[in-house]
């Protein structure tokens, strides 16, 4: 008889929150959660997140109500990594709160907004979107009585700085925080960050397979281009051959994330049965992830992702929408960068502050002055609100 996972314990290579390396700024433990539990309530309380409800993902916000928004896509990513987290025998708490995190960072418009302020970042320091979300939780959320940030603890932001792997070259404002608070980023993260990165692919492949089916990009004859969702479709039309549309698009895509979940089940557990760490150090000292799919279903991801990239990320309609969305993002970045008097009040503040330190440490300062200011500003809005502050800076006709 094979046991529960729902039922069994902490695997020996989880983390664990009475271990936890602990905040910047320390603090006294919650007498009713642990410290990866405080982290995810953080997390959900912070101004960022309740943004995410307004940033779109592919589709601008008043395209259509139904589609996937930065919030509905991370509460599906942090749903998957809790599953799989529980089913490895992870720490679920320290897992969620990555997934809900992971997106904090992301501009309003989607990718197309990140391009956008990439390219007018570029002879200022850059800009990225796993940067930022770094960024709003140490820096930018302005809550708290005693520190900047969220001051989280060392496992939430070791897994949102290397989800994706070591970085053996940082960006300047992550490596300077390092100097404060070594996060090891040669090294790969805790399995619970793997687990998260991977859920966040699981999820975005599979609600663009929906969002761009129900928003008439993709047609389902072409999905069986990809051998994984061809698999999958043929079984559901031979199960149910008078199934409407509707219930046929969310039982293949259903059907799809359960396949993609056993995949990564099945890899996990073997790579982890030949290395055999025996705590979460000796995972993260492994030089190799553990969490992953296998071979044969990370080719049909492969496959699943051109296809996306060509039919809907590509498409005609979501042209034209991005580029309209890069537009907006373009001028306002160069109208607050030449005129910071049309910021709010707070984050005119925010760039005499800037420009005060740029000027005292010019050599350790780069991208610091007033552009990140303008960056953050802009990386912060929903798409409703940067549409708003274009009209209002460049109709003529808008009432201010």
């Amino acid at each position: 008889m094979t046991s529960d996972p729902r039922e069994a314990g902490p695997a020996p290579y989880a983390c664990r929150p009475a271990d936890s390396r602990g905040r910047l700024y320390q603090e006294a433990e919650s007498a009713t959660r642990s410290a990866f539990q405080r982290d995810r309530d953080r997390i959900v309380h912070a101004g960022a997140f309740r943004k995410l409800q307004y940033k779109t993902q592919v589709f601008v916000y008043h395209e259509g109500d139904y589609y996937r928004t930065r919030l509905t896509h991370s509460l599906e990513v942090a749903q998957i990594a809790r599953s799989l987290s529980r089913a490895l025998g992870l720490n679920e708490d320290l897992a969620e709160a990555l997934a809900l995190a992971h997106d904090l960072g992301h501009t309003p418009f989607g990718h197309a907004g990140e391009r956008a302020l990439r390219e007018a970042m570029r002879a200022h320091g850059g800009f990225d979107h796993n940067e930022q979300a770094f960024r709003v939780v140490t820096r930018l959320e302005a809550r708290y009585a005693e520190f900047d940030g969220l001051n989280l603890t060392w496992e939430t932001l070791e897994g949102l700085a290397k989800h994706n792997g070591p970085l053996d070259e940082p960006r300047p404002s992550l490596a300077r925080f390092c100097e404060r608070f070594d996060l090891e980023l040669a090294s790969h993260a805790s399995a619970e960050a793997q687990v998260a990165a991977l859920a966040d692919d699981i999820a975005y492949n599979n609600h663009d397979i929906d969002d761009g089916l129900r928003a008439g990009l993709l047609e389902l004859d072409e999905l069986r281009a990809v051998p994984l969702v061809a698999e999958v479709l043929d079984e559901v039309e031979r199960t149910y051959p008078d199934l409407e549309r509707g219930r046929l698009i969310h039982e293949t895509v259903r059907r799809l994330i359960g396949l993609m979940v056993d995949d990564l089940l099945t890899e996990t557990r073997r790579r982890l049965a030949e290395a055999r760490p025996d705590s979460a150090a000796a995972l993260r000292a492994l030089g190799r992830p553990v969490v992953a799919f296998s071979e044969d279903m990370r080719q049909k991801e492969r496959t699943l992702r051109r296809l996306l990239f060509q039919r809907v990320y590509r498409h005609y309609k979501v042209n034209r929408m991005t580029q309209k969305a890069e537009r907006v993002v373009r001028e306002l970045f160069v109208l607050y960068l030449e005129r910071p008097d049309c910021l709010p009040d707070a984050w005119q503040a925010a760039v005499a502050r800037a420009e005060a330190g740029a000027a005292a440490d010019p050599g350790g300062a780069a991208g610091q002055g007033r552009a990140r200011v303008v960056a953050d500003y802009i990386a912060g809005m929903t798409d409703r609100y940067a549409l708003e502050a274009h009209e209002k800076l460049f109709d003529p006709y808008s009432r201010l």
